[in-house]
């Protein structure tokens, strides 16, 4: 297991559109390690991908960690395994998606496998709204960022229903 001496703070993003949403993201969120910080719970319309798609549920975890990049990626991929997650069509509907959006300062640039901080996570207002509520100062600092969520929040493509520590989304 790689990793640093010194617990950091990683972020990671969770979607589902597929089967029960809710339980697989509350699956994720109970099997990730050391998790400090669970956002709220969006509804987003999908972005990418066939058309037909269901609309996703969408949260981010803070993680207070020792753990390494990859060690965070295996983590994302045993859930998506547990989850019952197929590969089949890039962007298509999925159980689940858990992807390593930041990892400390760390930098790692080894396409396709992983990529740190996240290529897209700037301008994916799925990542942001929840990523807002768990470090606001990311999002506040990053420009653009700021001004992307807030205009998918008013074009209503991004929705808050509950939040999993309470089920209050639950029916969504």
């Amino acid at each position: 297991m790689s990793g640093s001496p010194t617990p950091r703070r990683a972020y990671l993003a969770l979607g589902s559109n597929l089967g029960d949403r809710w339980a697989h993201l509350a699956g994720a969120v109970a099997s990730l390690p050391d998790v400090v910080a669970t956002s709220p719970v969006y509804e987003t319309d999908p972005v990418g991908g066939p058309a037909g798609q269901g609309a996703f549920l969408n949260a981010v975890v803070e993680l207070r960690t020792r753990l390494g990049p990859y060690d965070l990626l295996g983590a994302a991929r045993r859930a998506e395994q547990t989850a019952g997650r197929v590969r089949l069509e890039r962007w298509g509907a999925r159980t689940l998606d858990v992807d390593v959006l930041l990892v400390g300062d760390e930098v790692l640039d080894r396409p396709p496998e992983l990529v740190v901080p996240h290529p897209r996570m700037w301008e994916r207002p799925f990542v942001l709204a929840p990523l807002r509520d768990v470090a606001p100062e990311l999002v506040a600092g990053r420009p653009g960022a700021a001004e992307t969520l807030e205009a998918a929040l008013a074009a209503g493509s991004v929705r808050p229903v509950g939040r999993l520590d309470d089920d209050s989304g639950r029916r969504c």
